[in-house]
């Protein structure tokens, strides 16, 4: 797949996304929860669309960050942040 597949690709499946200074890019999608948190699942990509990092944020009902889950490159659990 040539990075103009994978680009369009990453469209797809992320409706947001953000390009970064050095060619880059950041994706995501957000997933609303019953109790009024969320949950932001983020794709960063290099300039050949290919996945440098993938992690999911949890944010609370006020919206403030209150975990971040990293996935890859390697899978580093649930980590707290100040805001939870």
């Amino acid at each position: 797949m040539d990075t103009g597949q994978k680009r369009q690709l990453n469209e797809r499946k992320f409706p947001n996304w953000e390009n970064l200074s050095n060619g880059s890019r950041k994706y995501w999608l957000e997933v609303k929860g019953k109790h009024g948190w969320k949950a932001r699942y983020v794709k960063e990509v290099n300039e050949m669309e290919e996945t440098l990092k993938f992690y999911q944020e949890v944010y609370d009902k006020n919206g403030r960050l209150v975990e971040i889950h990293e996935k890859y490159p390697a899978d580093k659990g649930h980590q707290k942040t100040e805001g939870g």
